[in-house]
């Protein structure tokens, strides 16, 4: 009985304080995790499908000198993809700074939208350039991505960790952790298209 009646008491108190209807606000809701998952995943299965039994010829066929291959563009997605997730482990493990959320202008879709657009085009940080990687070939650079990308999957499925509270400071703007996730899922998907583009040049290999 006396436990029964010290947790009705914790119970009022939480819901004076307020804290009842914020003990889970942290955590991603269904909608989102759903989103990014579906969208992680999906722009996995479209790079993979890109790239599928391409010989070496078409890996490394330039549409011209200043363009990236197919093969140069795989392995800029997952050093870019290694670095923003570097990025985002060492925001996290800082201290949300809720106060910064009125600084994010944009929303989730538009984050997706202005990622995935090729017409806006963004010069590549050095240590993303393809010329930085140490793969010695596609199918250690493909197992890579796949472990990469299956770990970041199993993250957003899991997390509890106050991803919308934690603001990132991005050369466009302030985003959210959540957004930040979609950034760089967007990302491969901007440089899938560029693959996509390398395909469909008039000369390349068949």
């Amino acid at each position: 009985m006396l436990k029964r009646t010290k947790g009705r008491l914790l119970l009022t108190l939480l819901v004076v304080t307020g804290m009842a209807g914020t003990l889970n606000d942290a955590s991603l809701g269904s909608k989102e995790r759903k989103f990014a998952v579906q969208h992680l995943k999906e722009t996995k299965a479209n790079l993979l499908k890109s790239v599928k039994g391409l010989s070496e010829a078409q890996l490394n066929y330039k549409p011209a000198a200043d363009r990236w291959s197919v093969k140069e563009c795989f392995y800029h997605i997952i050093l870019a993809e290694n670095g923003l997730w570097a990025m985002f482990e060492a925001t996290m493990k800082t201290p949300a700074t809720p106060e910064k959320r009125s600084e994010i202008k944009v929303t989730d879709e538009e984050i997706v939208k202005m990622i995935s657009n090729r017409s806006q085009k963004a010069k590549a940080a050095e240590p993303m350039l393809p010329g930085k990687a140490t793969w010695q070939n596609m199918t250690e650079a493909m197992a890579a991505f796949k472990a990469s990308r299956g770990g970041h999957l199993k993250y957003v499925k899991s997390t509890t960790e106050d991803l919308r509270n934690h603001v990132f400071q991005l050369p466009f703007g302030s985003i959210d952790g959540y957004q930040f996730l979609l950034f760089m899922s967007a990302h491969s998907d901007r440089h899938t298209q560029q693959i996509n583009e390398v395909k469909a040049d008039p000369n390349f290999p068949k």
